[in-house]
C-alpha cells in the first residue's frame, strides 16, 4: 500500500471513531446544557487551536512540506485558537461573546475547508511522511474540529429557531 493510500485511509477513518464518540456521549450533552456552556466547551476544544503553529516549525515538519498547505494552516489554526481564547474570556459580556463565538467558528471550519482544499491541489497524500510529528493533527485533531463546528453552527441555528419559534403563538 502506498503512503499516499494510508494517508487517505486514516484521513477518512479519522472521521469514524470521533462520529461514534461523539454522537454516545458528546451531542447528548451539549444539546441538554444551557447554549452558552455548550459554546462555552466547543470554544475550550478550540482555544488549543495554536498548535497549528507547528506546521511552521522546523524540525517537526519536514522542509518539502509545501508552504502553500503550512503557511495558512498554522496562522489560520492560531487565529482560530485565539477567537476561542477571546470567546471564552468573554462568555460574561454576552454581546461580545457571540459574535466570538461565530467568528471562531466561521475561521476554523473555512480553515479546515481550505486545508483539504490545498492538500489536495498540492498533493498532499504523496508527502504525507513530510508532516512528521504533526501527521497527527489531520488524522486524528481535525475530524473532532470539523465535527464540533457542524455541532456548534447546529446548536447556534436550532436554538435560534426555537427561540423564535416560542415567541410566536
Amino acid at each position: 500500500m502506498s503512503p499516499a493510500m494510508i494517508f487517505d485511509i486514516h484521513l477518512a477513518l479519522g472521521y469514524v471513531p470521533w462520529l461514534l464518540c461523539f454522537g454516545h456521549y458528546v451531542w447528548p450533552r451539549l444539546k441538554s446544557m444551557d447554549r452558552l456552556e455548550a459554546q462555552r466547551a466547543i470554544a475550550t476544544l478550540h482555544s488549543f487551536r495554536f498548535f497549528g503553529l507547528v506546521f511552521i516549525l522546523p524540525g517537526v515538519v519536514g522542509p518539502n512540506l509545501p508552504a502553500g498547505f503550512t503557511v495558512f494552516a498554522a496562522y489560520a489554526d492560531f487565529a482560530t485558537g485565539l477567537l476561542a481564547m477571546l470567546a471564552l474570556v468573554t462568555a460574561r459580556a454576552p454581546s461580545v461573546f457571540w459574535p466570538l463565538v461565530v467568528a471562531f467558528n466561521l475561521v476554523g471550519s473555512v480553515d479546515i475547508v481550505v486545508d483539504y482544499y490545498h492538500g489536495v491541489q498540492l498533493g498532499l497524500p504523496d508527502l504525507a511522511g513530510e508532516l512528521g510529528a504533526a501527521y497527527a493533527i489531520p488524522i486524528i485533531y481535525v475530524p473532532l474540529l470539523m465535527i464540533t463546528h457542524v455541532a456548534a453552527f447546529y446548536l447556534l441555528m436550532g436554538r435560534q429557531s426555537e427561540a423564535v419559534q416560542g415567541s410566536h403563538p
